[in-house]
């Protein structure tokens, strides 16, 4: 007769606190797509540029405004990977005495950390909307030859950085409740820096 193991059961987590992680995972995610997205973008200016600077050798003739869009191009795709690259935890920190931190204190840096920058992309994007909300309201336009409503490249700019914002304080909140039900790893694989075993294993990758 066949022994039935009994295994003991997961410790049930509070919805309150795993909410936060769905909503990282999602943001996960959503961030990805919009990287390929601004990459798509990135790689449409260079193929722009490119065939500017051979139809100016070959044929004496100019697209046109080819700058101009590129310079829009990567300003959209630099906000759309922000988000990207919190999640991945690829901001630059100097953790030159990180390491010599114990653990709990190491949190507590990455938290400040996470804040600040949070923070620093909060008064940006105030500033961005301010921005935006006197270009609809004046209908501006570049001034150059192609007279772009500036509303077209500031629209997604602007929910970049919004998103950066929430992100981060998403990741905060999320970090903090996996800190309280006693997921230390957990909460360090959010905001914490890479360990080398991670560094190397991205580059393998």
């Amino acid at each position: 007769m066949s022994e039935r193991i009994e295994r003991p059961a997961s410790p049930e987590v509070p919805a309150s606190l795993a909410l936060p992680d769905r909503l990282v995972a999602f943001g996960g995610r959503l961030s990805r797509w919009l990287v390929w997205i601004g990459g798509t973008l990135l790689i449409g200016s260079a193929l722009m540029v490119s065939l500017e600077v051979v139809l100016r050798k070959v044929a004496n003739s100019s697209l046109g405004g080819a700058d101009e869009i590129s310079g829009y191009a990567f300003a959209v795709a630099t906000a759309l990977a922000f988000s990207f690259a919190l999640f991945e935890r690829a901001h630059i920190r100097v953790d030159a005495l990180y390491g010599l931190f114990p653990k709990g204190f190491r949190f507590l840096t990455d938290l400040l950390g996470l804040a600040l920058l949070t923070g620093f992309a909060a008064i940006i994007a105030w500033m961005a909307w301010q921005m935006v909300a006197d270009t609809i309201e004046h209908g501006a336009r570049s001034i150059t030859p192609l007279r772009t409503p500036l509303i077209i490249p500031q629209l997604p700019w602007l929910f970049g950085w919004l998103l950066f914002v929430l992100f981060g304080v998403l990741l905060l909140v999320a970090a903090v409740a996996r800190r309280l039900r006693g997921d230390g790893a957990g909460a360090n694989r959010l905001i914490g820096i890479k360990s080398m075993g991670e560094q190397i294993e991205d580059e393998s990758v």
